[in-house]
């Protein structure tokens, strides 16, 4: 389980970074533009994702910020948010090598956002929420970039284990 949870923190950080790199070829007209996802723009939800894995990183460790909005603007500007985004796939990829196989198992408890209630449960269903979280709003991304001409990358976990070999082993 915790070599899956490597896997997909890797692969988190893979697509990420193609992401990003197709988002900075956007006019920033067209980064900024409202669009019709959940959180707007590229850039609002690119923002988003950091977020929610800021907030979700305090569930998990009890360390770092957490926030009261789940649409909270962390930075306006496209480079600083991407240096961010890097540093928060640096600390997930960190958190995920470092946990053990017991912890993984066990429970955990947080206090939700938009509902506030505390809720204790696995922390294996959570991680896979956790992922998931970051591969639902990329893909969100993804399809504003098609709509704005930009050729986007492929993204697909199959393409990231195929280049990084990570998740072949047999």
């Amino acid at each position: 389980m915790k070599a899956h949870f490597q896997m997909m923190a890797a692969y988190n950080r893979w697509a990420n970074e193609r992401i990003y790199a197709a988002s900075r070829l956007l006019p920033d007209v067209d980064y900024r533009a409202a669009r019709g996802a959940f959180f707007g723009s590229v850039h609002a939800t690119l923002n988003h994702m950091v977020l929610a894995d800021r907030i979700w990183m305090h569930r998990f460790t009890g360390e770092g910020r957490t926030y009261a909005r789940l649409d909270e603007m962390l930075y306006d500007d496209f480079e600083l948010l991407r240096r961010s985004r890097q540093q928060e796939d640096i600390r997930i990829t960190g958190w995920i090598d470092g946990l053990l196989v017991d912890q993984i198992a066990g429970l955990f408890t947080y206090r939700t956002i938009s509902n506030p209630a505390d809720i204790t449960q696995p922390l294996a269903p959570a991680l896979a929420h956790f992922f998931n979280h970051q591969t639902h709003h990329r893909g969100q991304v993804h399809c504003l970039l098609s709509g704005l001409s930009i050729d986007p990358p492929s993204l697909d976990l199959i393409m990231f284990q195929r280049e990084t070999g990570i998740g072949m082993e047999a």
